[in-house]
Parts: C-alpha cells; sequence; structure tokens
C-alpha cells in the first residue's frame, strides 16, 4: 500500500453533476454545492433525454431552477439526447471531469437506471472519482452537505490506492475524522490463532496508509472487521455514522471493487445512509 503525500489536496476542477431533473434528484446538491466551493470548481449539471423527447413547460422550469441553485458556483447546464451512460461518459472526457456526481433518486428514466448496470458502468469506465447518493438520502433541498466523519474500505491492494488521496484530502478539507477499514473473512475452525495474527498484521499496513505530516491535517482511526465485506462496510458507516464512504474499483470486472466480489460496490450503494465515493484504481 502506497503512502500518499503529506498534505493529499486534490483537484476538483470540474464536476459533472447527472439529474433527471427530479426533485428527488436534488439530494446531491448540497454535495455539488459544497464541493464545488470547497474546490473552486465549475459544475456541468447534465439532463439526459430520450431520443426524440418532447421539451415541456416543467422541463424548462426545472432547467430554471438547477440554474438557479448553482448561481453561486461557477456552472453550465447541459441538456443532451441520447443513451445516458455514453453521454455521460463521453462528458466526462470532454469537459476533463474530475468528479461525477450522480443521484439515484429519481423517477424518470435517468434516476431509475443510475442504481444498476448504468452506474456500475459508470463507477468501472470513469477515469474520474464517481461520488453517488443513493436512495436512502433522499432530503429537503435546503439541507446542507456537513462531512465529519468519512470511511475508507481498503484491503490494501493496488485497486484501494487511488481511493486513498480522495478519502484523506476529502478529511483534510472537511476537518473530518478518518476511519480506515479492512474486512477480512471470518476465520474457519482451527485458524483463530492465525487469524488474530494476520489482523494485528494488517492493523499496522493500516497505520502506514496516513503519513504522520498528513495526520497534522486529520484524525485517522484504524479498523480491522471480519465479515461479509458489503454488510461490514454498511454496518461500520452506521456505527460510526459516517458522512462519507469511500472505495477503490478495479479496472475489470462491473461491480469488482477493492476486496469485494462483484455485488458490494452495488449492494454498498444501494444500502448506505450516506454518498458512497468510488475510485478507479
Amino acid at each position: 500500500m502506497k503512502t500518499a503525500g503529506a498534505r493529499a489536496r486534490i483537484a476538483f476542477k470540474n464536476i459533472l453533476f447527472a439529474t433527471d431533473l427530479s426533485y428527488l434528484a436534488e439530494a446531491a446538491m448540497p454535495y455539488v454545492l459544497e464541493t464545488a466551493r470547497l474546490y473552486g470548481s465549475k459544475v456541468y449539471a447534465v439532463h439526459v433525454r430520450h431520443r426524440g423527447a418532447t421539451w415541456d413547460r416543467p422541463e424548462e422550469n426545472a432547467v430554471a431552477s438547477l440554474q438557479e441553485r448553482l448561481k453561486d458556483v461557477p456552472h453550465e447546464v447541459l441538456v443532451k439526447d441520447g443513451e445516458v451512460q455514453a453521454t455521460l461518459l463521453g462528458l466526462i472526457a470532454e469537459k476533463n471531469i474530475d468528479l461525477a456526481v450522480l443521484s439515484t433518486h429519481g423517477h424518470s428514466g435517468l434516476g431509475r437506471v443510475l442504481l444498476g448496470s448504468v452506474a456500475e458502468k459508470i463507477f468501472r469506465e470513469a477515469p474520474c472519482p464517481v461520488l453517488t447518493v443513493g436512495p436512502h438520502l433522499v432530503r429537503a433541498p435546503q439541507w446542507t452537505l456537513n462531512i465529519k466523519e468519512i470511511l475508507y474500505a481498503t484491503d490494501l491492494t493496488p485497486a484501494s490506492d487511488g481511493a486513498a488521496k480522495y478519502a484523506i484530502s476529502l478529511a483534510q478539507e472537511s476537518q473530518a475524522r478518518l476511519t480506515i477499514l479492512n474486512v477480512q473473512p471470518r476465520p474457519r475452525a482451527g485458524e483463530l490463532i492465525e487469524s488474530e495474527h494476520y489482523a494485528t498484521a494488517t492493523l499496522r499496513r493500516l497505520q502506514e496508509i496516513v503519513s504522520e505530516e498528513q495526520q497534522l491535517w486529520c484524525e485517522p482511526y484504524y479498523l480491522v472487521e471480519q465479515g461479509d465485506p458489503a454488510e461490514k462496510i454498511l454496518d461500520v458507516a452506521a456505527r460510526y455514522r459516517a458522512d462519507l464512504i469511500v472505495m477503490g474499483i478495479r479496472l475489470h470486472g462491473i461491480g469488482m471493487a477493492t476486496h469485494i466480489e462483484r455485488p458490494t460496490a452495488h449492494r454498498v450503494v444501494a444500502g448506505a445512509t450516506c454518498p458512497v465515493l468510488t475510485a478507479r484504481e
């Protein structure tokens, strides 16, 4: 596991916010606005319509409302016709996007599909980290972002390295406590002593992720747990009242996140009561 630099300042110059213009998609707005303010970002708010869809007054009003919500940060609202995942991935490349924000609350096509295979395709193929605001985060639009607890789940492999710098930087910028979690399989009969030694060694490796210099900027806490990865990540997130979960995504295999089999990223996003940031290795 590589140790990130002393002050893990990252750049989110351009943020893509995918929205279906519904009220429920507003759950992601506080995260978009606060991140843009923290990092001085420009926001590209993107609404993807099915080809041939007609433009109506409610849609016009929703775009105007979106413009109003974004007025305090540099922004551009884009309405595109086409297939959702291809359009979003194309814009991520075209606009040099550093962070994509997806909300999975919408009633219409975009909101319905983002939690399934489309979201997993974006997790895997987007060259930038992806922040997903899942179905348990329906909040009133006036709510503001307040990140005080960040959970970073890692298996100590290169797949996790890409996410570490984002977890550390966001903890520094938000002055949040950073909990670093490794989930191990439950030991079988006769393996208990060996498992305890491995857990101790793993804890030492976790403590190497945040350097002494970085600890001046954020407050890390290290945790080794046993069980099903997705269930344990959600359990620890609930236990520590995490405001953000950060995980790594492998390049190969849809939904293969850190030490986790295919469904884990999907299960964490679907079950989390906070946003989930995924970063590709």
